[in-house]
């Protein structure tokens, strides 16, 4: 039976006043940094949800630079309009860039219990971190009212506990925006999909689905979490010598899952990294790996045998810093392979990362170490809907509007194929930025916003603009070399010129001097200057810059960044 509106829902009541909007201002075009926006009312007096707030890994394109985090400009300028932020599950991809960015709207959050736990812990172990965060824990099944949106919390299966959907009731439509889900019957930690609840939304009619996309490019079903349960246990009790896993170290059920293969075989669990033992400790704290003895902890890896123990490790995706990292690197203090040991990865390389976490499998395999992956095993099932499990849910939800989220150009792409191939009547594809019109009338694109990345570089967060980033790719192609000259007032050389070169061959074409050669061209090109233009800093600084460069060029065939300073004495 339809459920009645809120009274909140009965005070918009005009056309502009129920127009109904989707934005996303990360995830959409790209893998990760989720963050989108429903908007209600007239286009200069809209109240927005925000729905998640994470974070991706930086890339080539970023030297020096651990993660990415959406630009909030536009919802900065709109903060008195924000009626509350929502957090789905908690992936850093959906809540990685909430302590550093929530002080800047400092609306409220509302999440479940799960969630809030592990954005406690993190708050609790960051430097710098808000004091406190001012989260609602929401029950599934229980509508919050956030401002003009009722939100009702819908468990959906994925690969973190307590995941759900969104049913975001408003006067314009009914919206549900799944998040990250799957169809999983037996999830081995946290609640299946409740199918039946949403068949129940479908019934009551829903005007948009918003929907996650990863997998749309893959036919059939997911396995299951409780299939790779079952291979785990069979790859602990086949190995010889120790056994590690690496993982995300949020995916509880795979945690549970390499715990319990070690149970049966008689080994025990040592954990090494902060992130895995933070949620090892909330999980622990809620009842969610219960039956399951203590972890030991680093320390203890070296007093046990090689075929009883088991090591869960961070570092999945290659991080530099993380566990596994290091330990390939010989750098960890406690821990350490031997040959024959295995490893196992026991997740997906997200796109990006396959040269750093290849380079860990090489740097394993030199050592005579095993890896496993899920090239060569069941280790690992994505959190994400295969085209059957979305055929299913379009099946379930029937809405009249569908919009692909949660990919890249392909994965959105052969998304909206489906949902057409489906019968669904709109289907509207976007990107980052766009602005799409869910309600009343056509769905379409109607507005753009600004958007972009943050990069968090140090303690500090820089924008797409600064010239930081530009000047280190080219840093990174072609290096620098630095000039320091000293002239009196009359322009005369008061000393020898001074030159450093970095990232420049030593030597080049020919075998010249790369220094010796920098330093004849700043000599010849101040005698050739007049003194009146030696007299000018400014001038002498860029004929300099000019003339280096070039030398430098015409022996090695690249450009080198180059920076002059002039003293006059």
């Amino acid at each position: 039976m339809p459920r009645k509106a809120a009274p909140a829902e009965q005070s918009l009541t005009s056309v502009a006043d129920t127009e109904l909007v989707f934005a996303p201002l990360g995830g959409v075009g790209e893998i990760g940094m989720n963050l989108a926006l429903y908007g209600l009312g007239p286009r200069k007096a809209r109240t927005y949800l925000l729905i998640d707030l994470g974070m991706s890994f930086a890339g080539d394109e970023a030297p020096g630079v651990d993660l990415m985090l959406p630009d909030i400009r536009f919802l900065e300028a709109e903060k008195k309009n924000i009626a509350g932020l929502v957090l789905t599950h908690g992936h850093e991809d959906h809540i990685g860039a909430v302590l550093e960015l929530w002080p800047r709207l400092k609306c409220p959050i509302y999440t479940s219990r799960f969630t809030a736990g592990l954005l406690e812990a993190k708050r609790a172990g960051e430097p710098g971190a808000p004091s406190e965060l001012p989260t609602q824990v929401v029950r599934a099944g229980e509508p919050v009212q956030i401002g003009p949106f009722s939100v009702e919390f819908v468990p959906v299966s994925h690969s973190i506990p307590d995941s759900h959907a969104l049913a975001i009731r408003t006067p314009a439509g009914l919206v549900i925006h799944t998040g990250d889900w799957k169809l999983d019957p037996t999830p081995v930690v946290g609640r299946p999909t409740d199918q039946e609840r949403l068949k129940a939304l479908g019934d009551e009619g829903v005007r948009a689905l918003i929907c996650d996309s990863t997998n749309a490019i893959r036919d059939g079903i997911s396995p299951s979490e409780a299939e790779v349960a079952a291979s785990l246990r069979q790859i602990v009790a086949k190995a010889k010598h120790r056994v590690a896993f690496t993982t995300f170290s949020s995916n509880v059920a795979r945690i549970r899952s390499v715990a319990e293969a070690a149970l049966a075989n008689n080994r025990e669990v040592v954990v090494v990294g902060r992130a895995i033992e933070r949620v090892v400790a909330v999980a622990r704290e809620q009842g969610l790996l219960e039956g399951i003895p203590a972890f030991r902890s680093a320390e203890a890896y070296g007093y046990l045998p090689r075929d009883k123990v088991v090591a869960l490790l961070t570092g999945s995706q290659g991080e530099p810093r993380a566990a596994l990292r290091r330990i390939a690197d010989d750098d960890h203090p406690e821990i350490a392979f031997s040959p024959g040991d295995l490893v196992v990865f026991s997740s997906r390389t997200i796109p990006g990362n396959e040269k750093v976490v290849n380079s860990i499998i090489n740097a394993l395999i030199k050592r005579r170490v095993e890896v496993m992956t899920d090239r060569n095993g069941l280790v690992h099932v994505s959190g994400h809907p295969r085209r059957g499990e979305l055929e299913q849910m379009y099946k379930l939800v029937r809405p009249e509007v569908a919009v692909p989220v949660h990919g890249e150009a392909l994965h959105l792409h052969e998304h909206a194929l489906l949902a057409k191939g489906l019968g669904v009547p709109e289907v509207v594809s976007c990107f980052d930025g766009h602005v799409v019109r869910l309600a009343p009338g056509p769905a379409e694109r109607v507005d753009d916003l600004p958007f972009g990345r943050l990069y968090k570089d140090g303690r500090l967060l820089l924008s797409d603009g600064v010239r930081t980033l530009p000047e280190r790719r080219k840093l990174s192609y072609v290096g620098a070399v630095s000039v320091a000259v000293a002239v009196d007032r009359n322009g005369a050389l008061a000393g020898d010129p001074s030159v450093e070169i970095t990232g420049v061959p030593e030597r080049g074409e020919g075998g010249i001097d790369m220094l010796d050669h920098v330093l004849d061209t700043v000599v010849a090109t101040l005698d050739g200057l007049p003194k009146a233009r030696r007299r000018d800093p400014e001038a002498l600084s860029d004929t300099l810059e000019r003339a280096v460069r070039s030398a430098v060029n015409a022996v090695w065939g690249k450009k080198p960044v180059c920076h002059v300073h002039v003293l006059e004495v």
